[in-house]
């Protein structure tokens, strides 16, 4: 009998620290947002690479939130004050009785994800980034510049809206950066501005980079009409080796000393460009490209998914953040269409608007996109290594706009 009784409690205590006890309808509803972010990255291919760790983290903390708990202690009775047991604990008296401080470590998740919260991750994804860009049709067409930068107005315009619905600056920063498209920025500047909202922004900027394909085109067909999209663009002009290692030095330099909040995105992905381009360590970029990036993005995407729990995901504020990050990302595409347009009347038609779309920080999806829909209205018509110069200028124009959003908005 006694054996039989041993046996219930433990079923007993089984079922009651089981999910089905712990967990509540906000946790469930998570999880099924999960598995569906699973098969957009699965099926769809959407983003997958950071869709399938962040979904996967957000399933991990909805079915067992305690492995973003944070440490924490207890404070145990002692014998007597020199009790053996308390040996290498602080100690203190309580109420006449002597206590040794016993820690509770952290869920796993939680250590992980301090590579989030202290800004190590995202510069070390813009240092892989960096090996992996090639900034030629940004030196051979300087002009993209300006298509990068002005896609990089939706941002600033997002930021106001977002303060006219009641979000504080620092929450609204984060919301707006989510227009520049580029997910490790979006986590970078969030993390500190409003690090409450991370789950949100997180989501919301790589689902917003993984659509796209699906978002840009509609609107590249609104603003441009069939004459502008037909364009032949001259090819580009051939770039030297010299201007691709001095490339990143200048660049550096130059926003280094007049936005310095941006330094640590804009140096790490300029040093990343500056091994791959200097050609005297090929062993370091290539690690840097592959190992230390494929790690880091491991780390970042389960620890930013796991920061969505249900308790805290779906709010009001939620929605928001999520029809904002959507207008902000429009808006981004929409101002580099239309400074693209004003580039066509200026240069008497010699540039297709289109490649204005990739201005945003997708990269190389957005100037794929650019691509498919030029040869759509003219086959012979490529555009792809055009429009990778706005395309990379907003990478390096949505770790300025994050420099700028830091640097003016207290935190």
């Amino acid at each position: 009998m006694e054996i039989i009784n041993g046996f219930l409690e433990a079923i007993k205590g089984i079922f009651v620290g089981s999910g089905i006890m712990t967990l509540n309808w906000q946790n469930y509803i998570m999880i099924a947002v999960s598995i569906f972010l699973l098969y957009l990255a699965i099926k769809k291919q959407y983003e997958p690479l950071l869709l399938l760790p962040i979904a996967f983290g957000m399933l991990l903390v909805n079915l067992y939130p305690s492995i973003m708990a944070p440490p924490s202690y207890e404070w145990v009775p002692m014998a007597t004050s020199t009790d053996s047991a308390a040996a290498g604990h602080v100690t203190q008296m309580i109420d006449g009785k002597w206590y040794y401080q016993n820690p509770q470590y952290g869920g796993l998740l939680y250590y992980l994800y301090q590579g989030v919260k202290l800004g190590i991750y995202p510069p070390l994804i813009f240092l892989g980034i960096g090996c992996m860009t090639d900034f030629g049709p940004l030196i051979s067409n300087p002009k993209s510049l300006i298509l990068g930068a002005a896609a990089q107005i939706g941002i600033f315009v997002t930021f106001t809206g977002a303060i006219f619905l009641g979000f504080s600056e620092a929450q609204s920063g984060a919301i707006a950066i989510i227009g520049g498209a580029d997910g490790p920025t979006a986590i970078y500047v969030t993390t500190k501005l409003a690090p409450e909202m991370l789950g949100s922004i997180a989501i919301a900027a790589y689902s917003y980079m993984a659509l796209v394909p699906i978002i840009q085109p509609p609107i590249m067909k609104a603003l441009t009409t069939k004459k502008e999209r037909s364009v032949v663009m001259e090819q580009l002009r051939p770039v030297s080796k010299l201007e691709k290692i001095i490339f990143p030095v200048i660049v550096v330099i130059l926003i280094s000393i007049f936005l310095p909040d941006a330094a640590p995105l804009v140096g790490m992905l300029m040093l990343g460009n500056l091994f791959k381009e200097s050609g005297v360590v090929d062993r370091i970029a290539k690690a840097a490209q592959n190992e230390l990036m494929n790690i880091i993005t491991i780390f970042l995407g389960v620890t930013v998914g796991a920061t969505a729990k249900g308790s805290t995901f779906l709010t009001l504020d939620t929605i928001k953040i999520i029809v904002l990050g959507l207008i902000a990302f429009s808006m981004g595409t929409s101002f580099g269409l239309l400074f693209g347009k004003l580039m066509y009347k200026f240069t008497g038609g010699k540039v297709n608007p289109l490649i204005g779309s990739a201005g945003v920080s997708a990269v190389p999806m957005a100037a794929r996109v650019s691509q498919r829909v030029g040869q759509q209205e003219n086959p012979g018509n490529f555009l792809l290594m055009h429009a990778m110069g706005p395309n990379v200028a907003g990478v390096i124009g949505s770790a300025v706009a994050a420099g700028v959003l830091l640097n003016v908005i207290p935190h």
